[in-house]
């Protein structure tokens, strides 16, 4: 049997392959550049451990949990501090703990009276019926009112996706709060009734899924995957065209600058939507990807800095905070790292992981990492009462981060499908596709794995 091609060793790849493998299906990973594990990358420095990309993993899904133990790692899983629990959103220039329960919502200074009023009122606002596209503001304001999106959902959709809630679409980036309505006519009745459900299918909602990590932060699970793909995985090595033949599919490469090729039974591309855009693809009739290009990637900046902990004056005991647009910070949010696992600071020490850019300031995202760790320590002054000169601080840029699922997205959603009926043998995962969070591009490879499994004649 010609292996399965897989394009692209991020962590969606690597599942692919790490699952077609233990199948028995061979495979080939292909890798443009000099690493795997894509936009998760851990080091440690200094007695520091610091994530650039992702920082946890939410245990959302069966398959999240599966893969842990199938790559013999949950002895090296690390579970948060039972204290950090606490979620802090800014208001009035000062993060304010988020109610973890009804009685705390009503009685938190987080929203006025007439915010906790608008909720009270939601069960009773119609459904729409018409059909058309909401974005995530445009939801938010018909059924929960101005304050709730500016003070609440601008912060999320800022730390979830970098987005704007006016772009957002909310059948495409936040499906569940559409399918809530349409199903029980209120968010309110469908986060009771529909917990019911998803226990059933051993699902969790992301804002209740335990998060995790481990020993030596993230980066320990796309290498583990790689050692157990061993010479499979093939760095350097980028994918320049795809043909579909009689017996198969051809890949044109490009192996450190020197022209290869290979021939293949199926292929997974599992990279980004711009780079899929720019790649030639040829089955019965050149596959038309260009539109893909129209997918919006804002830039963001990871800015990881430690701090003698009685520099400190918050206790920093928690997940971290977001911070909404209208409160003028120009961070969007902050993770506390070093409370969320142990051995992420060294001792009398702490760590804050902060992210700056996104769609609310594309532009602060490229300035140079002397002026982003003074914006970042401005703010974190005034937020948190830090003082003094960091210990220690790293800061990653990433000029395309996270695809938009803006208003119309289905349509790029539309162009894949039909570009896999078009091309028997190509599959398309990652976070572009079936969700952007770590948890959903863990769960895209394994079901790229079973297609593609499928199609070549295993089960």
């Amino acid at each position: 049997m010609k292996p399965v091609a897989i394009i692209g060793a991020g962590i969606t790849g690597l599942t692919a392959g790490f699952y077609l493998k233990r199948k028995g299906v061979p495979v080939t990973l292909y890798e443009a550049g000099d690493r795997v594990g894509g936009v998760i990358q851990s080091i440690r420095e200094h007695g520091y451990l610091a994530e650039f990309g992702p920082n946890t993993i939410l245990e959302t899904s069966p398959r999240v949990t599966q893969l842990v133990m199938d790559a013999g790692l949950a002895a090296r899983r690390l579970d948060p501090h039972p204290r950090a629990t606490a979620r802090y959103v800014v208001r009035y220039a000062r993060p304010i703990a988020m109610p973890g329960s009804p009685l705390g919502f009503f009685t938190t200074k987080l929203f006025t009276a007439r915010a906790k009023l608008a909720v009270l009122r939601e069960p009773f606002v119609p459904r729409r019926r018409d059909g058309r596209e909401e974005s995530v503001a445009e939801f938010v304001l018909r059924r929960l009112g101005r304050e709730f999106l500016d003070h609440a959902i601008d912060a999320l959709v800022a730390g979830v996706y970098a987005g704007d809630p006016y772009r957002l679409s909310v059948p495409q980036a936040f499906p569940k709060l559409g399918q809530l309505e349409a199903r029980y006519g209120s968010l309110i009745r469908g986060q009771i009734f529909g917990a019911r459900e998803r226990k059933r299918r051993g699902e969790i909602a992301k804002d209740r899924a335990p998060k995790f990590s481990f020993d030596e932060g993230l980066q320990v699970l796309p290498e583990t995957l790689r050692e157990r793909l061993g010479e499979a995985v093939r760095l350097n090595t980028a994918v320049t065209r795809l043909a579909r033949t009689a017996e198969g599919w051809t890949l044109d490469l490009r192996a450190r600058g020197q022209p290869a090729r290979a021939e293949h039974s199926a292929v997974v591309y599992a990279g980004t939507a711009f780079q899929l855009a720019g790649l030639e693809v040829q089955a019965a009739a050149p596959l038309s990807l260009g539109a893909l290009a129209g997918i919006r990637y804002p830039p963001v900046a990871s800015v990881v800095l430690g701090f003698r902990r009685e520099d400190v004056a918050h206790p920093c005991e928690g997940f971290g905070m977001l911070i909404p647009r209208i409160e003028g910070f120009r961070i969007l949010g902050t993770i506390f790292s070093s409370s969320l696992f142990p051995n992420r600071a060294p001792a009398g020490h702490l760590t804050l992981t902060s992210y700056i850019g996104g769609e609310r300031h594309p532009e602060l995202a490229s300035l140079p990492p002397d002026k982003l760790f003074a914006l970042t320590c401005e703010d974190l002054r005034v937020l948190l009462g830090v003082r003094g000169r960091p210990t220690f601080q790293h800061s990653v840029f990433y000029p395309r981060a996270i695809p938009q699922y803006n208003v119309g997205y289905g349509r790029f959603r539309e162009l894949l499908a039909d570009g896999e009926r078009q091309a028997p043998g190509l599959f398309f995962a990652g976070h572009y596709r079936e969700g952007i969070s770590l948890s959903d591009t863990i769960v895209s490879g394994g079901r790229a794995a079973d297609r593609a499994a499928e199609f070549v004649g295993v089960k």
